[in-house]
């Protein structure tokens, strides 16, 4: 069965369509058949029963009475009604009032329940065969004869048969030639319907590797739900590709310069013989170390934000907790035990659509920016403002100059990564983050002339608060 099935889910549409019809067609087939050849039995039926009928009135009007006895005189027009059925036995039967035959065929037996000998038909059997009998009565009022003689007309069941069977054949020839009719309409337009998509699989293989554009959206409207998801894939795959692009040649350029100099330091202290100038250059390769090895754990962030972007399912965070936990952490008073850091949240929540562990990750690299390149006192927190979703750090600097702004903003446009003014990596892991969650990142004087880097998003509404 799991063979059956799997073969069954590999078949083509046009296949699946023209046995799906198929198995209709059948079903319909054996329906019409037994409707049809009930209905052919009943107009057989009832065309014979007339002839009969017809039969037996032509003998009954033929009898007349002579001295007191009926006289019967057989009409050949009374057989020539039946003689459209050549293949079939005619038999007749002409009981007198006392109940005796007066001629005809005395195996013609009367049913049980016949024996008031009411004018109507019945079924029996002549000669072992069939068959289907009329009875007619015709009355005598005469001083000679008074009494009731009955006529008896049968006929076997042969042509009638054949007329039911004739008739349902002619309905499955119909049937027949309607139901190739609608497989191949059904096959005509499956084929119409997929040629669009033959035409798009076959742009997608002669396209370059590279080439993420979406694809042209001009198809059914059945078939656009597809391709729709086909380029929102390609599109997400397209930013992956270009941010992994930008995180690699960021990284080269990065750590190009620490990597040589820790080399040069090498090279310095095993050629050096001074004790004291040898401990200045191991400070230096210290230092050195620590900070490639905070750049490492940046661009490891990064890294970690460009894939949870694309890949990670949004849920309702409130930023109010984001806030708090990197606060609680206590990584600020590692990175600058000397600096103040304050938090500011209120009571109501700021919720938005997004990934915790990104939205951490962003707030540490601001904060950690704040700390070394800012002013202390450094606030974080989270609020609603205008409609939108906030969360924040904050320090009494004056932030960068004007021509650096804008330099960020303009590499911010571009989707390149931040290097500028010793900012590191921070502000790119932020901004990235902001862009794969609907929002931005926004670097700006307060009204208390304090510099503020904040991540904006759209608030989660219509929920209690």
């Amino acid at each position: 069965m799991p063979d059956l099935i799997r073969r069954l889910e590999t078949t083509s549409l046009t296949a699946r369509v023209a046995l799906g019809v198929a198995v209709l067609l059948i079903i319909g087939g054996v329906i019409v058949s037994i409707a049809a050849f009930a209905y052919g039995r009943e107009a057989a039926r009832s065309a014979y029963d007339r002839l009969l009928l017809g039969a037996a009135h032509d003998i009954a009007s033929a009898i007349t009475v002579q001295d007191g006895r009926p006289v019967i005189e057989l009409p050949v027009s009374a057989f020539e009604l039946l003689a459209f059925a050549p293949d079939d036995r005619i038999g007749y039967r002409i009981i007198g009032p006392d109940g005796k035959t007066l001629t005809g065929y005395e195996e013609i037996a009367l049913p049980a329940n016949r024996r008031d000998l009411r004018d109507g038909y019945f079924d029996g059997a002549f000669f072992g065969e069939a068959a289907r009998f009329a009875i007619v009565s015709r009355r005598f009022a005469e001083r000679t004869l008074n009494g009731t003689i009955r006529v008896i007309v049968g006929q076997t069941m042969q042509a009638r048969n054949a007329m039911a069977y004739d008739i349902t054949r002619k309905a499955l020839y119909v049937l027949a030639a309607s139901g190739l009719a609608m497989i191949l309409l059904a096959v005509v337009v499956v084929r119409s319907v997929l040629t669009p998509l033959e035409k798009i699989a076959g742009g997608l293989s002669g396209r370059d590797p590279h080439d993420l554009t979406p694809v042209d959206t001009s198809v059914p409207r059945e078939t656009a739900v597809m391709i729709n998801a086909l380029n929102g894939f390609m599109a997400r795959l397209d930013r992956q590709m270009n941010s992994m692009r930008h995180l690699i040649s960021d990284t080269a350029h990065q750590l190009r310069t620490p990597v040589a100099a820790l080399r040069a330091q090498a090279d310095l202290f095993s050629e050096e013989t001074d004790l004291s100038r040898k401990e200045k250059i191991v400070e230096r390769i210290q230092a050195r170390s620590a900070s490639l090895g905070r750049l490492l754990d940046q661009m490891l962030s990064q890294a970690l934000v460009i894939h949870r972007g694309d890949s990670a399912r949004r849920e309702t965070v409130d930023l109010r907790d984001i806030a708090l936990d990197v606060f609680e952490e206590g990584d600020h008073a590692v990175l600058n035990p000397e600096a103040d850091v304050l938090l500011e949240i209120g009571e109501k929540p700021v919720e938005v659509l997004a990934d915790a562990p990104s939205l951490k990750e962003a707030l540490k690299n601001l904060l950690g920016n704040a700390l070394k390149y800012g002013r202390p006192p450094v606030r974080i927190g989270a609020s609603l403002e205008d409609g939108k979703a906030v969360i924040w750090v904050e320090d009494a600097g004056e932030g960068p100059d004007r021509q650096t702004m804008e330099d960020l903003g303009t590499r911010f446009n571009r989707g390149e990564l931040v290097r500028q003014a010793g900012s590191g990596l921070g502000l790119a892991i932020a901004h990235s983050v902001a862009v794969s969650f609907g929002g931005e990142l926004v670097l700006a004087q307060t009204p208390r002339k304090r510099f503020r880097a904040a991540l904006l998003f759209d608030a989660v509404t219509g929920r209690n608060t």
